[in-house]
């Protein structure tokens, strides 16, 4: 049988599947099984490294379980011909579906009205009001798949959809915006859906923050790394910004304690993709990628 090492495990169903079919090792067993292996199964966020990767002298493919993979070095896997994979499109419904979600909690405030009924306040106080998710202007930092399904849905509730890319999209009737900042201050709700790139690192900074503004909310469901914590934090605090909802973290799990207290942010621990169905989908896909290597038939969903 061929060995697999598995840095994070599939959905139950699948996994079961990838233990028929492959000799499969923890990372725990890598001492034992380093000159075996020929195919690794990981996740964003656990690798390999391109030290690790040196250490596998028959590795032959690399399948994440997800649709990032800056936690590999792809360049080190490239110059070794190893092929990597990822699990592109069979998860931009429910990362689309979270992002509006956070986009109405972060506007509604549901979290802390929530919150306020269950402390028995609501016996004694009236809860504030919040603000409208709906008939607004909703830019959106990158328009992938995952962009155009958040746009859609945005764009059903009444919004304004513009966005902001490297190069204009040709079929998008969308208003592109070249500068990140105009976008900003052009938009009421401002959403990260980019990968994690050095190019990407902490784009949405003060000045992006800033233009978009003490009645401006912005929600990330692309990468921690992608936004200056610091400066969104900081934001935040002083009401520069007007609110956010944030399903990623520079530093996962470790979120600022600052943001504990807001009422006017939402957090959730990176769960974009996390239901039953998604999970299921994207652990096939690494499965049916690995048959396909191991085959001799072209790769499903091969990165770049």
């Amino acid at each position: 049988m061929i060995d697999i090492l598995q840095l994070a495990p599939l959905r139950p169903e699948i996994q079961q599947q990838l233990e028929a079919r492959y000799r499969v090792h923890p990372a725990s067993a890598l001492d034992s099984v380093a000159d075996k292996v020929r195919g690794v199964v990981t996740i964003t966020g656990t690798g390999p490294s391109a030290a690790l990767i040196d250490r596998l002298p028959k590795l032959e493919i690399i399948a994440v379980a997800s649709v990032g993979y800056d936690a590999i070095d792809l360049e080190h896997a490239r110059t070794k011909g190893i092929p990597v994979t990822n699990t592109p499109g069979v998860l931009d419904d429910d990362v689309a579906d979270l992002a509006i979600a956070l986009m109405i909690n972060a506007a509604r405030h549901l979290v802390a009205s929530d919150r306020h009924v269950r402390d028995g306040k609501w016996l004694t106080d009236k809860y504030p009001l919040a603000r409208t998710a709906s008939n607004k202007r909703v830019g959106i930092l990158g328009m992938g798949r995952i962009g155009r399904a958040i746009a859609k849905r945005a764009k059903a509730m009444g919004n304004s959809i513009a966005y902001h890319t490297r190069t204009q999209v040709a079929d998008l009737t969308y208003r592109h915006y070249p500068s990140l900042v105009e976008l900003a201050r052009d938009s009421d709700f401002l959403i990260a859906i980019i990968p994690a790139t050095p190019q990407t690192n902490k784009m949405v900074n003060h000045a992006v923050l800033e233009a978009l503004g003490p009645d401006g909310i912005f929600i990330n469901v692309a990468r921690g790394s992608v936004a200056d914590e610091d400066a969104l934090v900081a934001a935040l605090k002083s009401g520069a910004l007007g609110g956010a909802g944030l399903d990623v973290f520079a530093d996962e799990p470790n979120v600022p304690e600052t943001l504990f207290g807001m009422n006017n942010v939402v957090l959730a621990p990176h769960v974009g993709s996390a239901t039953v169905e998604t999970r299921r989908a994207m652990s096939q896909l690494v499965l049916d990628n690995l048959d396909a290597h191991f085959a001799g038939r072209p790769l499903l969903t091969p990165v770049g």
